[in-house]
C-alpha cells in the first residue's frame, strides 16, 4: 500500500497574496447581498407590573391582556422581578396621526 500525503492547510490560504486594489482612482464595484430574514419592524414596548398573586389569581392577567389587546398589544414576555412579574408588551409603531388619537371624535362641520 503506498504512502499517501495530505496538503497542510496553511500552505494553501484562501486568500491571494496581493488583493486587487484598483489603482489611480479606479472606482470599485460593489456587490449586493440581499437580505434574508424578517421583514423590518419598528416596535413600541409598554410594561406592566403584577405580583405574583395577581398573576396566578385567575382575573387580574385576563383583564389587563384584554384590555390591552383592545388598543393592539401583545405580550411578549413574561420577566421575574423577585416577588414581582414584569409583563413585556409591544405592537407595532403607528404612524403619527394614528397615536394622536384622543377618547373623542373631531367635530362635524355642516
Amino acid at each position: 500500500m503506498g504512502l499517501r500525503f495530505e496538503e497542510d492547510p496553511d500552505d494553501d490560504p484562501d486568500e491571494p497574496d496581493e488583493p486587487n486594489h484598483p489603482g489611480d482612482g479606479a472606482a470599485t464595484a460593489t456587490t449586493m447581498v440581499p437580505t434574508v430574514g424578517l421583514p423590518l419592524r419598528e416596535w413600541e414596548f409598554s410594561t406592566q407590573v403584577l405580583t405574583v398573586p395577581q398573576l396566578v389569581d385567575g382575573v387580574t392577567l385576563v383583564k389587563l391582556l384584554k384590555e390591552a389587546g383592545a388598543d393592539g398589544w401583545e405580550l411578549t414576555d413574561v420577566i421575574d422581578g423577585g416577588d414581582k412579574r414584569v409583563l413585556l408588551m409591544r405592537r407595532p409603531k403607528r404612524s403619527v396621526l394614528e397615536s394622536r388619537r384622543v377618547g373623542f371624535a373631531p367635530p362635524k362641520h355642516n
